[in-house]
């Protein structure tokens, strides 16, 4: 599977009545989920991945937003799908764009949620104190570059907003407070070769998680971007068993 386009804008695939929203991730662009959009496509669902608001343009306008508008992103990205004649919605993100699923699985009537390396730790423990460093430090920078094949494809920022990581612990908090809360089936994907989370943030989720049905897969070969990395292909098909599965149980 080629994986070498590069692009930022928003992408909107017309399938039949089930839909499925990818969420990309913190700083990240919609260019991380097109592999993932294009395989769903391919088997007649309608996809749309949404641009985050902030993400896709610099990182001077990403730090005057704050989570709330990350979220009215991906409810927009919801109501697209639903203004479009989607009948069951899915919704599946990637690091925050995980947060931005479960949640839009607590808020919203979706058929089902995949949440793919999401966190809700961090790992760097100066992250804690993102709200109060950010007067004095701005911006630093995005950290080691991720393996040719991923780097490839991103699009990332070089730099962070210190204010933006504030507002995703903002938003860290706010969805781990509310998956008991959680009743839609959930599918966890989580890679063992993570180096932005903790892996076990997966299993914390999967424990906590109020959802009856829900499911846990780790991929050994994979990195944090993991609908980029070696195990993408397998993921993506497990991702479609699951949400056979239950378009087999209505």
């Amino acid at each position: 599977m080629k994986t070498n386009r590069r692009e930022v804008s928003p992408f909107f695939y017309p399938g039949d009545e089930r839909g499925l929203l990818l969420i990309h991730g913190f700083t990240g662009s919609t260019a991380e989920m097109i592999p993932m959009g294009t395989f769903f496509h391919s088997k007649g669902m309608t996809v749309h991945g949404p641009l985050l608001a902030g993400h896709g343009t610099t990182p001077e306008e990403m730090a005057k937003t704050g989570w709330k508008d990350w979220w009215q992103s991906a409810v927009h990205g919801y109501e697209r799908l639903k203004e479009a004649g989607c009948e069951r919605i899915y919704v599946g993100g990637l690091s925050m764009g995980g947060l931005l699923a479960l949640r839009l699985a607590r808020e919203k009537k979706v058929q089902g949620a995949i949440s793919m390396a999401a966190p809700i730790r961090f790992r760097d423990r100066t992250a804690h104190f993102a709200f109060f460093i950010h007067h004095f430090i701005p911006y630093v920078g995005r950290g080691p570059q991720k393996a040719p094949h991923i780097e490839e494809v991103i699009v990332p920022y070089e730099k962070m907003p210190v204010k933006s990581v504030a507002e995703l612990k903002r938003l860290m908090q706010d969805v781990r407070r509310g998956l008991p809360e959680i009743r839609t089936p959930v599918l966890i994907v989580q890679g063992k070769r993570d180096e932005t989370i903790f892996p076990t943030d997966a299993k914390i989720i999967y424990e906590t998680i109020g959802s009856q049905q829900k499911e846990i897969h780790y991929y050994d070969n994979s990195s944090h971007i993991l609908v980029l990395d070696h195990d993408r292909e397998k993921i993506f098909q497990d991702v479609y068993e699951f949400i056979q599965k239950l378009e087999g149980m209505e």
